[in-house]
């Protein structure tokens, strides 16, 4: 029951998601309770240390530069004002604070010095710390790790065949290569992916055997509900229902017995029931917070309030893997390198991606 497997075919993956729900239920709770304690779960706060002007065409996002979607862009956060959000996830309960920029991929220089400023930062406090940026280099992502960076967020998104409905202007092997990059040091990988974009249950099945794969399987993977924002390309796909959402998360525990299952975007959605049935089938993390980058989240208390309920407890920091050192800037073993890495522009055409950019706000 508590065997990994990386063999895991779409064939297997597809007749677990579709079983009587109870005996699917039945399984991935008996297989989170041999691996996991079912009462902890693990509180991360996400917060957009900048945001909007991204240059890419994700379907589902608010923050591209192409779609009409009234999101304020930002420049980079200060280290300070950083420190005081994470003082404050801190106080509310999170054991770790991810950090996202959009940014398309991480560019050697001053904004990405600054990030490692708040990774050494945020490490400081006792927090696991996260970091989502977009593609990275091997050299990178050691500098990363040598900051003290417990996690890195890359997204799968889908299926590599219904991605080219997503994206086309980043390929399916980037997000493979920024994994194995991350994985070439002592950071966590943490990457997982969004249901509710017009989607297969193939396809949903055809991402967990991308994700069962790897090896190591990602340490945390966050299954996303599409929240639909008005002005993307996908603004009138519809949501998600709760039966798809706890069937994808049981589907997930038992392909992946060892990985934290994050509740993630979609929340506001869910009945506390709902949750309830998600956290019984096998998720034991959730992010905190009143945004998710750009899209509303559950309110903190509000999410206390239902761990009290449950009688679920908030996970401590650094319980999986202990944490890392902190090397300070002037002590550093790995310069930039000023890489300009060749990440790949598949090219093709996405028509309702063309349509909305083409909108007038």
């Amino acid at each position: 029951m508590n065997t990994k497997r990386h063999d895991w075919t779409k064939e297997e993956i597809i007749a677990l998601y579709n079983k009587p729900m109870m005996d699917l239920l039945y399984e991935a709770a008996s297989v989170h309770r041999v691996n996991h304690d079912p009462n902890v779960v693990q509180v991360s706060t996400l917060l957009s240390i900048k945001t909007g002007g991204c240059p890419e065409d994700c379907g589902y996002c608010p923050q591209a530069a192409r779609y009409h979607t009234g999101v304020e862009g930002n420049d980079l956060m200060g280290v300070q004002q950083v420190k005081a959000q994470a003082l404050r996830a801190k106080a509310s309960g999170s054991s770790r604070v991810c950090m996202g920029a959009a940014w398309r991929n991480v560019k050697d220089g001053p904004e990405f010095d600054q990030v490692l400023e708040m990774v050494r930062t945020i490490n400081k406090l006792d927090m696991e710390v996260c970091c989502t940026l977009g593609m990275i280099t091997e050299n990178q992502a050691k500098r990363l790790a040598e900051a003290g960076l417990y996690a890195y967020n890359h997204n799968l998104d889908t299926s590599e065949e219904y991605y080219k409905e997503v994206i086309s202007t980043r390929g399916y092997e980037d997000r493979l290569q920024t994994i194995d990059n991350v994985r070439k040091t002592n950071v966590t990988v943490c990457s997982g992916g969004i249901i509710g974009m017009g989607e297969s249950v193939e396809d949903r099945a055809g991402m967990l055997v991308a994700l069962a794969s790897l090896n190591p399987q990602p340490e945390s993977v966050p299954i996303n509900a599409l929240v639909a924002v008005e002005g993307t390309p996908m603004e009138n796909e519809k949501p998600v229902e709760i039966w798809e959402m706890i069937r994808m998360v049981a589907t997930t525990r038992i392909v992946m017995p060892d990985t934290q299952v994050r509740l993630s975007a979609g929340r506001t959605q869910m009945s506390r029931e709902g949750q309830a049935m998600c956290f019984f089938a096998g998720a034991n993390s959730i992010f905190a917070g009143d945004k998710l980058l750009t899209t509303p989240n559950p309110d903190v208390n509000e999410d206390m309030k239902m761990f009290e309920m449950l009688g679920l407890t908030p996970q401590k920091p650094f319980t999986k893997i202990s944490q890392p050192k902190t090397v300070e800037a002037e002590d550093s073993q790995y310069a930039p390198l000023g890489e300009k890495p060749k990440w790949s522009r598949p090219g093709h055409t996405i028509e309702r991606n063309l349509e909305a950019s083409g909108k007038k706000a």
